[in-house]
């Protein structure tokens, strides 16, 4: 039986765990967020979205997701 690694990040704040690698857009996805609506930051590094289908998430990564709020 083959054990499937896991691997932790950090997300806005919080330690999550994943059995699998993960892709910043499935992230997004499992989180239920549109990627148009928000500002995602990896390790300090705000991310251009266009690649967020092939980043894919290692052991220890900092993400933090930042939503817009209008107002006046």
């Amino acid at each position: 039986m083959k054990k499937t690694k896991k691997i932790k990040i950090i997300l806005n704040g919080k330690t999550r765990s994943f059995q699998k690698i993960t892709s910043v857009y499935d992230l997004m996805r499992s989180l239920k967020i549109s990627p148009d609506k928000v500002a995602i930051e990896l390790n300090k590094e705000i991310i251009n979205k266009k690649i967020i289908k092939s980043l894919y998430l290692k052991n220890k990564d900092k993400i933090e997701i930042v939503h817009f709020i209008g107002g006046g």
